[in-house]
């Protein structure tokens, strides 16, 4: 038995096989990546992207593709732009625990290594699940943004193992790849609290950035600070405080694989707000549409008010990394648009004086009946105002997508297409979602990325 808990994470890693997974854990790797992929190429030219692709393609040649392109980089720098491509429209999945994390920011580090070293479709699928559970099994264990840390924390040994994994590391050196991943690149929540910038979809991948990186070094015998964990000024001291981990309950040993416990996102916006779109949208249409309502009451989780409904900021966002965040802008918008989706966020949008005047009708509450059903719903209840001073009220407890509501094959092909739109012929998408579901029987990724290509 390992001391360490990143040792017994290493070994976790080491002894995980492609054989250990179920059909259905296998079937849902190829769900998230199609919307994971989904949601990159959505984004391949949103500013923030160009910008993190013209640096990689400034920096080398390499294997790993960046997206939407037929060009290779490093596979760090692959895992830095094509995970903020995934991010950029906070349209990819989510995971809630005792922490918030979105597990498929992770994918484009399994994807990029997969490709640097020729791996087969079997093997990127094992270390999309190995990614998944490390990270949604630290999200179990503690709450770290309670303590002013970021979740991309929790992607460093996840993407440091998976990548390991992909290179085929054993176990000290995976040992060594979380050591490292740990311990230079922990990150702040202030990227997700007040004002949001462009860094709030950049932050998991530079996480994952960093971790493939620390594989590289402990693949090239670089030795990590030990315990990482448990030490006298480790991650247990300074960032999460004391947990433990039951390793035998993971995927493959007594649990089951925590990627089949994701929810993928109806709307581009933050969890908390994937109900109150269809509770909004009810709530409006009872009250016979949005030239009558005079005032919003938004009820949700105390989760959903720390992240989306306390900052003044959220009733005034000045950018779409703020107005996706916010639980005002985002229900105001559903309510005067009957929808929520990527122009929700434009310019145009943001400045609607109309909408930014309705603002400062709308306000946010914690229920605590409704925090009391979280994290296995997303609950919120909207009531709206009418000029006459009827009130109208809509509850919504999740939506396709959620655990408790799984989507099916079907639903992940309507929202890849939804993204694709405009950006892939019918012909190429039709050709990526064939790609997607034999994923198994891939032996050569570079087939999915020029799928993907529509640029030089």
């Amino acid at each position: 038995m390992h001391d360490t808990l990143a040792e017994q994470l290493a070994e976790y890693a080491e002894t995980l096989r492609y054989e250990d997974l179920d059909p259905a854990t296998i079937e849902a790797v190829k769900r998230q990546l199609c919307d994971a992929l989904g949601c990159g190429l959505a984004a391949i030219h949103q500013e923030p992207v160009r910008v993190a692709r013209s640096l990689a393609l400034g920096n080398g040649k390499g294997n790993a593709i960046l997206f939407g392109t037929r060009s290779g980089t490093s596979p760090e720098l692959a895992a830095f732009v094509n995970g903020a491509a995934v991010r950029h429209f906070d349209y990819n999945d989510i995971y809630s625990a005792k922490e918030i994390t979105h597990p498929s920011d992770n994918i484009p580090a399994c994807l990029a290594m997969a490709q640097a070293q020729a791996a087969t479709g079997r093997e990127l699928i094992l270390s999309i699940v190995l990614a998944y559970e490390i990270v949604c099994r630290l999200a179990d264990a503690a709450s770290i943004s309670s303590n002013g840390w970021d979740h991309p924390c929790y992607s460093l040994p996840a993407a440091a193992l998976a990548a390991g994994k992909l290179m085929n590391l054993p176990f000290r050196q995976l040992t060594e790849a979380v050591n490292i991943a740990l311990a230079g690149h922990l990150s702040i929540n202030q990227t997700r609290v007040q004002a949001l910038s462009n860094w709030k979809g950049m932050a998991d991948g530079n996480a994952a950035r960093n971790a493939v990186f620390a594989a590289q070094l402990a693949a090239a015998g670089v030795t990590g600070p030990a315990p990482i964990f448990e030490g006298k000024a480790g991650f247990f001291k300074h960032v999460s405080g004391p947990f433990t981990m039951d390793i035998a309950q993971f995927g493959g040993r007594a649990g089951r694989f925590r990627i089949n416990d994701c929810t993928v996102k109806m709307y581009p916006a933050l969890g908390m707000a994937q109900t109150a779109v269809p509770a909004a949208l009810d709530a409006a249409r009872q009250a016979g549409g949005a030239d009558r309502i005079v005032r919003v009451e938004i009820h949700t989780t105390q989760a959903g008010k720390y992240t989306a409904g306390s900052d003044p900021q959220k009733w005034a966002p000045q950018n779409s990394e703020t107005a996706d965040h916010s639980l005002p802008y985002i229900v105001a918008r559903a309510i005067f648009a009957g929808d929520i989706d990527h122009d929700s966020y434009s310019d145009e949008a943001l400045s609607d004086p109309r909408l930014r005047a309705f603002l400062k009708n709308v306000t946010v509450s914690e229920d605590p009946a409704l925090t009391e059903l979280y994290p296995k719903y997303y609950p919120t209840r909207v009531t709206v105002t009418r000029d006459d001073g009827q009130a109208y009220s809509a509850q919504v407890n999740d939506t396709p997508g959620f655990p408790t509501h799984p989507m099916l094959r079907s639903d992940h092909e309507q929202k890849f297409r939804k993204n694709t739109k405009g950006i892939l012929s019918e012909e190429r998408i039709e050709a990526l979602l064939d790609i997607f579901w034999r994923l198994d029987a891939c032996t050569d990724l570079r087939e999915l990325t020029d799928a993907m290509a529509v640029m030089d």
